[in-house]
Order: structure tokens, then sequence, then C-alpha cells
């Protein structure tokens, strides 16, 4: 049985509309899967700020004595100099670091199992380290209430972290705070944005 020339020509625009109507739900599903490119911001997140909260403490006991606490959702915190730290404006920047401070080295310690054994518990003034610059001591503290977990003991044979990247390779040291004392040490913090406004940081 043949089909008409007008029934034909039927088939084909349904089938047209079909086609046009799968193109465009193709298209609706790829604008929700691609992000557009004027959307996207002009540098990457780092690791940092995908997988941690920036707090930061700006003349911490002493002027000029700037430190960063990056807060992780599994509740550790990782201490170090803020890019202020006025050590790291010395000239030739920090060039020794001692974690023999206090009443222990903090080198030494070694904290093992689930259950952090041997950790120390610290408060916030407690001391960490002591950097050099210049011929001049900073005493680099805890900030937060907690346990001790690591201290970034690559920073003894390579100080220099500490001024090419102290937010990053240059941390130095991690300490797991109780969630109550978490919740008492953060009020007392500035997030990442009120410390570019005080340091004057565009």
């Amino acid at each position: 049985m043949e089909i008409d020339k007008a029934a034909k020509e039927t088939l084909v625009g349904s089938s047209l509309s079909v086609n046009d109507k799968r193109l465009v739900e193709d298209e609706k599903l790829r604008a929700l899967l691609l992000p557009q490119l004027e959307d996207l911001p002009p540098i990457p997140s780092s690791a940092i700020e995908s997988n941690f909260v920036r707090y930061y403490t700006i003349d911490f006991f002493k002027p000029g004595h700037d430190q960063y606490v990056y807060h992780h959702a599994n509740g550790l915190c990782v201490i170090g100099l803020a890019p202020t730290h006025i050590a790291l404006k010395e000239e030739g920047g920090v060039s020794s670091i001692d974690f023999n401070v206090g009443k222990s080295d903090r080198s030494q310690i070694k904290v093992t199992g689930k259950r952090k054994k041997n950790a120390q518990h610290f408060q916030p003034n407690t001391a960490l380290c002591s950097v050099s610059a210049n011929g001049i001591s900073y005493i680099v503290r805890c900030c937060v209430k907690g346990s001790l977990l690591e201290i970034n003991d690559r920073l003894i044979k390579h100080p220099e972290l500490l001024n090419l990247s102290p937010e990053r390779e240059g941390y130095v040291a991690i300490i797991m705070p109780k969630p109550a004392d978490w919740i008492k040490i953060k009020d007392s913090l500035l997030s990442y944005e009120d410390y570019k406004k005080l340091r004057g940081i565009g």
C-alpha cells in the first residue's frame, strides 16, 4: 500500500520535530552539566580553599605575630605563619627553626594509633617552636587548645619553606582540638576576608 505525498511529508515533519526536541533537550542537559566560561573563577580553587576553612589571628601576644589556623571538616587544625608575619618580612626571611621550646622538644613527640597515644595537650598560648630571621627569634604558638599530632619536621632541614610557601609546604604543625574547645576559640579568630581587610591585602 502506497503512502501519498502529503502523508510522507507529514511523517518527515514529525521525524524532524522529534529530532529537534532531542537536540533541545541535549543542549539543556549540556548547559546543566557544563559550567559557562564566564561563571568560572579566573584562578581554580586550591586544595586549601576547597578542603579547609581559613582563620587567622593577628598580633598574637606581640605586634606583627600573625598566624593562621586552617580548620578541616574532620576537626584537624593546621597551624602556621600568616604571610604577614613579621618574621617573613625580615631581610632574608626565616633562616632556621627550633622545636626545642618549653619543657620538651616538639620534634621528638611521636603520636601513634587511633587513640593518638603520646599526644601532648597544649593551650592556645603554648609555644610550638621558635623561628629565627635576621638574627631575631620569634615564638610561634599553638593558637588553639588541643592535642599536638604532628610537627612539620621538613622545616628543620628546609626552613626556607616558611618563606616560599608558608601556607602550604611551610605549615608548622597539626593540632586536634576537642569540638567544644574549637567552638570557643573559633569566635576569637578572624575570617580570611576580615584578615585581608585588617592587613590591607587586596
